[in-house]
């Protein structure tokens, strides 16, 4: 992966595949992990679109069907922390062949930029949506960035993200061993992958747990009205699993834990089985919760902590899952996802434009969840990807997104 673009979970380009089953990597770029980030980029769209229509989802259409939390729920639950564990994994090599400095002004033009742009320009509009019968929108928009509250969207995750790789290349210039012995530590998953595994699984509980308990799930770090939230309890659980995917990436993509051809990927099927498991149990402690628990608002400690365990072992699986499934399965056409991947970053940062007008549009007819949800869903999905790309024909735009 020497190569390879420094590229996070989010921000990607690259070229479509030509012919997978010749060729595991294009242009220096690994295939399955390029297709494992647009899984995770259409996960954020998928629940985007399905949480309006969801029962629990609040101030949302009228229209509601239960398998629309079940998704919620389902993508809710693992994939920001499983996107920054693959943001990490690319951290060590970026590093290396660009320095600290040069890797932190490259992060802060991919990350910071977009930020920028999404929290002054993307969401604004998008959410004068919900103002559109009361101000003119300068007036809206001066309202929200003087006063809040002030919509940050899915543009969250950059700030944090970037904050994150500022860290690393700090640690780098000030002990440039540290990210190197860290890589020696997923050397377990090499021989003994299921031992590795339950260290990680330990891990995530520890990070998650505490902060779950202490906080629920229900409160954010917001400093004043400025879009810069995080969710209090997984705040620990996302530095883990960056950190964690540091630590893969420095022991090597294609010759460490993650190697094509190795013990950890060999056994995708456990990661996913584990998974559903864990998400099974999720599913269980939410019955019991609305059918066996008296007082709904204030549930018992041995809940919350079932729960809270429930969740960081389902994150935890489906970190190791989503990538093995990808690396396993790497030479199985996937042709509209090989397209869509060098958009998948715009959209990402575009989404939640057509998304919030979308459901505006058709919030009042009676239609059924499901035709909302489709509408909405395939909508935002064409409508982002074909600003992304036509964003990206922009030589300057393209170096960014």
């Amino acid at each position: 992966m020497a190569a390879a673009d420094p590229l996070d979970a989010i921000p990607m380009h690259g070229r479509v595949t030509p012919n997978l089953q010749q060729a595991e990597t294009v242009a220096g770029r690994i295939v399955a992990l390029d297709r494992a980030r647009t899984f995770i980029t259409l996960s954020v769209v998928l629940y985007h679109s399905a949480i309006n229509y969801t029962y629990f989802g609040q101030g949302g259409d009228r229209m509601h069907w239960l398998g629309f939390d079940l998704i919620a729920l389902f993508n809710d639950s693992y994939f920001m922390s499983c996107m920054f564990f693959i943001s990490g994994l690319f951290v060590p090599a970026s590093l290396a062949r660009r320095g600290p400095s040069d890797y932190v002004g490259r992060r802060a033009l991919r990350l910071g930029v977009p930020y920028i742009v999404s929290i002054f320009v993307i969401m604004p509009i998008a959410y004068y949506r919900y103002y559109v019968a009361e101000d003119h929108f300068t007036t809206v928009w001066w309202r929200m960035i003087s006063e809040g509250p002030w919509p940050s969207g899915s543009a969250w995750f950059l700030g944090v993200l970037l904050a994150f790789d500022a860290a690393a290349a700090l640690s780098w210039a000030m002990a440039p061993q540290l990210i190197g012995r860290l890589g020696r530590w997923p050397a377990a998953l090499l021989r003994r992958p299921l031992l590795g595994f339950a260290v990680f699984l330990l891990v995530a509980n520890a990070a998650y747990l505490p902060p779950h308990l202490w906080f629920g799930d229900g409160v954010w770090f917001m400093p004043g009205h400025f879009p810069l939230p995080l969710q209090a309890s997984r705040s620990l659980l996302y530095t883990v699993f960056f950190m964690a995917g540091v630590a893969m990436g420095a022991a090597g993509l294609t010759t460490g834990p993650f190697a094509a051809q190795g013990a950890l990927v060999q056994r995708w099927p456990v990661w996913f089985g584990l998974s559903y498991g864990c998400y099974g149990l999720i599913l269980f402690l939410a019955y019991a919760h609305h059918n066996w628990i008296a007082d709904f608002d204030s549930p018992p400690l041995w809940w919350r902590a079932a729960y809270g365990m429930a969740v960081a072992s389902f994150c935890a699986s489906m970190a190791f899952a989503v990538p093995t499934f990808f690396l396993r399965w790497r030479s199985v056409p996937l042709a509209l996802m090989d397209r869509m991947q060098p958009s998948a970053y715009g959209i990402y940062l575009l989404h939640f434009l057509p998304l919030l007008w979308l459901q505006y549009l058709v919030y009042v007819p009676a239609w059924p969840a499901a035709v909302k949800f489709a509408i909405v869903l395939v909508g935002t999905l064409s409508v982002s990807w074909l600003a992304a790309a036509l964003l990206r024909r922009l030589p300057l735009v393209a170096r960014v997104i």
